[in-house]
C-alpha cells in the first residue's frame, strides 16, 4: 500500500540570532497536525456515497448494472482493507474487542454466503451448458431438468439472502464514538461498509431469485432488512428474465427458426452468468482480506 503524509505545519530550521547555514535542498517534516480526514477516509466515503447512487437506480436491473455493483463493492473493501492495516487504525480497534468480534461473525457471514454462491453458479453454468444441447436435440425432457435445476437455484438464494438478514443489528460502542473525531470517523465508514455489502448481496440474490422462481412464488415472500428497501427486491435481472420457462416449454413442437432465437437467448444468458460469477469472485475476495485484516487488529500486538 502506498503510503500517504498527512497536510502539516512547517517551522523553519534556522534561528534569526544564529550564524546563516547554507540552504537545505530537501523538506525536513516537522510536528504534523492534522487539517483533515485521512485520505483513506476521504476515499471511501466518496466510494461508499457511490454505491448508494447505485442502489438507487435500480429500475433498469440488468446484468451490467449487477455487475457494477460488485465492482464498486470490490473497490469499498479493498479500501478498507487499507483502512484496516493503518497502524492507527489497529491501535483504535484493539481497545474494542468486543465490537470486532461481531464485525468478524458478520464478514464470515458475507465470506461464507459468497463462498455458497461460487458454488451455485458453477452448478449453474454446468446446467446451462447442458440445456444448450438439450435444446438443439429438442429434448424437452433435459429441459425439464434444467428448469428444476434453476427452481433449485432460486431457492438457494432465499436461504443465502436469510443467513445474513441479521448482519449489522448492534450498536457502535460509545467510547470509539466519543474518544475522538478520527475514531468517529473510522466506526462511521465500517458501519456504511457493512450497509452497502448487504444492499449489493441482497440485490444479487434476489435478482437471481426473482429471476428463475415461478412467478406466483418469486422472492418466496422473504422480507429484507429495512436497508434493503430502497431496493426493488421484487424485480428480477433484465437478461435472466428474457430466458422464461415459457418460451423453453414444448420445444418438439416448436420449427427451427424458434429454437434457433431460444438458443441465442440461452448463449446471451450464459455471457451474463459468467460475467457475474467472475465479479463476484473478486468481490468475495475482497470480503475475505478485509475480514483477515479486521481479524489481524486483535492479533497484532
Amino acid at each position: 500500500m502506498v503510503g500517504v503524509f498527512k497536510r502539516s505545519l512547517s517551522f523553519p530550521n534556522k534561528h534569526p540570532n544564529r550564524p546563516s547555514k547554507p540552504p537545505i535542498s530537501h523538506h525536513v517534516r516537522s510536528v504534523s497536525l492534522p487539517c483533515r480526514s485521512h485520505p483513506l477516509i476521504s476515499q471511501i466515503k466518496t466510494e461508499i456515497n457511490e454505491l448508494k447512487i447505485w442502489s438507487s437506480k435500480s429500475e433498469n436491473r440488468t446484468s451490467a448494472w449487477l455487475c457494477d455493483g460488485l465492482r464498486r463493492l470490490k473497490d469499498v473493501h479493498d479500501s478498507l482493507d487499507d483502512i484496516l492495516q493503518l497502524p492507527q487504525t489497529q491501535e483504535s480497534l484493539r481497545n474494542q474487542h468486543q465490537w470486532v468480534e461481531k464485525l468478524l461473525e458478520d464478514f464470515l457471514r458475507f465470506v461464507d454466503v459468497y463462498g455458497i454462491f461460487q458454488t451455485s453458479v458453477l452448478a449453474l453454468k454446468e446446467e446451462q451448458l447442458a440445456a444448450q444441447v438439450a435444446i438443439r436435440k429438442k429434448d424437452d425432457s433435459r429441459v425439464a431438468l434444467y428448469l428444476k435445476a434453476r427452481k433449485k437455484i432460486a431457492k438457494e438464494m432465499v436461504k443465502l439472502a436469510s443467513a445474513i438478514r441479521c448482519i449489522g443489528q448492534y450498536p457502535v460502542p460509545r467510547s470509539l464514538l466519543v474518544s475522538n473525531i478520527a475514531n468517529t470517523e473510522l466506526a462511521g465508514v465500517v458501519c456504511e461498509a457493512v450497509e452497502v455489502t448487504l444492499l449489493v448481496t441482497e440485490a444479487l440474490f434476489s435478482g437471481i431469485s426473482s429471476s428463475f422462481a415461478s412467478r406466483k412464488s418469486s422472492w418466496m415472500g422473504l422480507r429484507l432488512s429495512k436497508r434493503a428497501k430502497s431496493l426493488k427486491v421484487e424485480e428480477s435481472i433484465e437478461e435472466f428474465q428474457q430466458v422464461s420457462a415459457e418460451i423453453l416449454w414444448g420445444l418438439r413442437k416448436k420449427d427451427d427458426e424458434h429454437v434457433d432465437k431460444v438458443l441465442k437467448k440461452m448463449q446471451h444468458l450464459e455471457g451474463c452468468i459468467c460475467s457475474v460469477d467472475s465479479v463476484s469472485e473478486k468481490a468475495f475476495r475482497s470480503l475475505i482480506n478485509t475480514r483477515v485484516s479486521l481479524l489481524n487488529t486483535l492479533t497484532h500486538h
